[in-house]
């Protein structure tokens, strides 16, 4: 049975952490002088509907089902999304609700992609408020807070597993709510070390501060509307980026052991790693050669860093961009496609497929050839030593499954949907919204074609933002956790 006034208590102290963030944000809007009040209104709204749902949940017991953390997960990145898409409105920085909506869930969802055309007149706080959202995204809303729900008498597990990424979850802990301190603490430094790089490479304070909250949160959401290699051009803030989007993209986990309990030799034997490693080089060097092989003129450096940053950028579904590469030569499309599927690795703030995914299926795969030879042959499969039980091989297959489908059919609706009728570009194909789909069920943030780096998503219809807004929060959440709730199963009583 569902425990509603557990839920009411648990998303009433969420809205609490909301309104804060958006406090945040209205001092920095003070700070600049910009004077606006849009956070205000929201901020009072967060704080009466918080109050509200934390009254409601009194005597709410202290058990958590299943179902509760599948719906507090679910329910929260949309509460959040529209109470956060208020800022935009009443500043008058998006015009309308379907607009501010995609913004929002793009943020939260740490997605990156914009429906902004000119980003650097935006007013301070707007833009900080972005990065914020991407920030806490990244992490993921339920992961921080679960550090502090026990303060409440409230079950953590259950949340943490409907929140966390990845089929498989490494313990730090045997307690949930410390392993959150713990990775959230390197999530922090994490940040603080991008933001003091950043300073040192030549970037001023306000940018190095959003473009570490964006980049730690692998999201990509920018302070302006050009690429960065026009703004800055800076290969040390490039270089800078890239390290940290690909630090980002490795398991949070993996992290802590390494630098906190010092087990280097556990970094470098990790099996999603070597995956992980062997993608971003191979695409890399893939990228790289093309360049310079269809242009001898082409710097080799340049060539390298191009390819390096782009790469990381789109596996890591952080978005960011220094390059346009939709003017690359057209073979090497599908090599950013398929680094936009297969994201980076599991328990880190990517989107994607996860490497550790495509590391068992190889290992699936493998065992099926040996059991073609040696049909009698008993193979389990092994990660990083430890043996894969079969119920997450079942559920790995109902994913795949899942994935691609949602995939397919939110490129074929996108396709029916197009743009806006008085759009600036009528020859809308299957071609960009397969892109489209693919960037926003792997929260990587530029499409393919007309709505790469370079242009804004705002074009696309009402009906095709709020397509869009959907597979970023099921791609987000993993997919199960807002499909089950679609499920006649989950709202029985048994």
């Amino acid at each position: 049975m569902i425990n509603w006034r557990l839920i009411s208590k648990v998303m009433g102290f969420l809205l609490f952490i909301e309104a804060g963030l958006m406090m945040l944000c209205q001092i920095v809007s003070w700070i600049y002088g910009e004077g606006i009040y849009a956070f205000v209104p929201p901020v009072a709204t967060s704080i009466v509907l918080g109050a509200i749902g934390v009254l409601l949940g009194r005597n709410a017991g202290k058990t958590m089902g299943r179902k509760d953390g599948y719906i507090v997960v679910s329910t929260t990145w949309v509460i959040f999304t529209i109470i956060g898409m208020a800022p935009f409105l009443l500043s008058g920085t998006v015009k309308d609700v379907a607009s501010a909506f995609f913004e929002t869930m793009s943020g939260f969802t740490s997605t990156g992609a914009t429906i902004l055309d000119d980003i650097d007149s935006a007013p301070k706080g707007i833009l900080f408020w972005r990065s914020v959202t991407q920030w806490i995204g990244g992490i993921g809303i339920i992961f921080f807070t679960i550090a502090v729900l026990p303060a409440f008498g409230v079950g953590e597990v259950k949340l943490f597993a409907a929140e966390s990424t990845g089929p498989l979850h490494d313990k730090v802990h045997p307690r949930i709510s410390v392993a959150a301190k713990w990775i959230g603490g390197v999530y922090v430094v994490l940040t603080i070390l991008c933001i003091i790089s950043l300073l040192v490479s030549g970037m001023n304070a306000f940018d190095s501060i959003n473009y570490a909250l964006c980049t730690t949160a692998t999201g990509g959401y920018g302070t302006h509307s050009a690429l960065l290699n026009d703004v800055y051009h800076s290969p040390a803030i490039e270089y800078v980026l890239t390290f940290f989007m690909f630090i980002s993209g490795v398991n949070y986990t993996l992290i802590y052991y390494t630098i906190l309990k010092g087990q280097i030799t556990k970094f470098f034997k990790d099996a999603e790693l070597r995956v992980y490693l062997l993608i971003v080089l191979g695409a890399s060097a893939i990228c790289a050669t093309t360049l310079v092989i269809n242009d001898p003129n082409n710097d080799v450096e340049l060539a390298i860093r191009q390819s390096l940053f782009t790469i990381i950028s789109m596996q890591t579904t952080t978005g960011l961009a220094t390059f346009d590469y939709t003017v690359w030569p057209v073979q090497l499309m599908p090599v950013i496609l398929f680094v936009m599927f297969a994201g980076a690795c599991s328990g880190s703030t990517c989107g994607g497929f996860k490497c550790v995914r495509i590391s068992i299926i190889y290992r699936v795969l493998k065992n099926e050839f040996t059991h073609i030879l040696h049909p009698r042959a008993v193979t389990p499969v092994r990660l990083n030593g430890n043996i894969i039980p079969s119920s997450i091989v079942q559920t790995l297959l109902g994913f795949i499954a899942m994935f691609v489908g949602a995939l397919f059919i939110g490129a074929f609706i996108l396709a029916l949907t197009g743009v806006d009728p008085n759009d600036v570009h009528p020859n809308f194909d299957y071609y960009e919204a397969f892109g489209i789909a693919m960037s926003s069920i792997s929260n990587v943030g530029p499409g393919m074609g007309y709505y790469g780096p370079v242009h804004s998503w705002a074009i696309l219809s009402p009906l095709a933002k709020y397509v869009c807004s959907f597979l970023m929060l099921i791609g987000r959440l993993e997919l199960f956790p807002i499909i089950i709730l679609f499920t006649r199963g989950f709202w029985r009583r048994s």
